[in-house]
């Protein structure tokens, strides 16, 4: 349950320096790879994503048709296959992205200063996204260590801007915690399929603030709720404050309640089926977030069946689990005060 985009041969769009992911796919490397060596190693160069006119290619089997507006298709050149893929229908204002563009994008936004960890695409093709490592470790209390990164992702069907983010990467549990931060601290850069990605560094580097300001606030934020006191039957109010229990069971709902509370006081007391995460955090209310977004990136059923969805919502860019972790974190921050 992945997503990742996957050859006829069994070869894996996606790369990953020293460590397997953990749907164990794709190539692990060593050492660090420039921009270009990133993107062949993951599959990704070379796809010349380019507008075709539908108008065109319907000319060519009939003249029965008359465009009201002029569409086009975003096709690009398959990897594996050297086919063209049609990834979409869009229309005249669309702008293409290219793999490279938006990988050196991330790497300019840095100035070269990240080291590249992951590379790949999802949805068949139609999202692709990298992640630098910044170089910035972030410690709550004496050894519970959040490593940053910055996350760039697009998409080749107008689902998905161009966009940059900064990502804390808890190391023990690897799950993602996107937050928006008090002052008014800047965690992300978007910029339409309308607009060209030439000219717009020096903005996405101020939007994001890669001073660290993200870092600092987020590490000074983590460790006031480490100080804050929480008590397993505190977490217990606030799992039925974020999730209240069903007044009524209708088709199952008081079975998955007591179901998803129990996970998530597995997750906070160290005694669940999964590995053990909290203990460094344990009895407090830094604990107690981390295993409420532990939960949404490991432990859940991917939405509607879809196959993308666990693997997206752990790399960090689904902005329905970010907008539900920010939920989490204002309850946390409630509680807390």
């Amino acid at each position: 349950m992945h997503g990742l985009e996957i050859g006829s041969k069994g070869q894996v769009a996606f790369a990953s320096r020293q460590e397997p992911a953990w749907h164990n796919l794709g190539t692990v490397f060593e050492g660090e790879l420039t921009t270009s060596e990133m993107l062949k190693l993951a599959h990704l160069n070379d796809w010349d994503v380019r507008l075709e006119s539908v108008k065109d290619v319907l000319g060519m089997i009939s003249d029965n048709y008359d465009f009201v507006t002029e569409p086009y298709m975003v096709v690009r050149t398959n990897p594996f296959t050297s086919r063209n893929d049609v990834l979409a229908t869009v229309g005249e204002r669309y702008k293409v992205v290219q793999n490279e563009e938006l990988f050196g994008f991330g790497d300019g936004i840095l100035a070269g200063g990240g080291t590249w960890e992951t590379a790949g695409s999802i949805r068949d093709g139609r999202v692709v996204f990298g992640s630098l490592s910044i170089g910035r470790e972030i410690k709550v209390g004496d050894d519970d260590v959040t490593n940053l990164y910055l996350l760039v992702n697009t998409s080749h069907d107008g689902s998905v801007a161009v966009q940059a983010s900064i990502t804390p990467v808890r190391v023990v549990c690897q799950n993602t915690l996107n937050f928006a931060l008090r002052n008014g601290v800047k965690q992300q850069f978007k910029m339409r399929h309308t607009q060209t990605i030439e000219g717009r560094m020096a903005q996405a580097r101020e939007a994001l603030n890669i001073t660290f300001a993200y870092a600092d606030e987020f590490e000074r934020e983590m460790n006031e709720l480490f100080a804050v006191q929480c008590t397993k039957d505190k977490f217990d109010a606030l799992i039925q404050d974020l999730y209240p229990k069903p007044e009524k069971d209708v088709k199952g709902s008081m079975v998955k309640w007591e179901s998803k509370r129990d996970i998530l006081m597995g997750i906070y007391t160290d005694t669940g089926d999964g590995p053990k995460t909290t203990q460094s955090l344990a009895g407090t209310m830094a604990g107690a977030l981390n295993a409420l977004t532990e939960r949404i990136d490991w432990y859940r059923m991917p939405r509607g069946g879809n196959v993308d969805n666990l693997f997206i919502a752990a790399s960090g860019f689904d902005p329905v689990v970010n907008v539900e972790k920010n939920r989490i974190r204002k309850a946390v921050l409630a509680l807390a005060s």
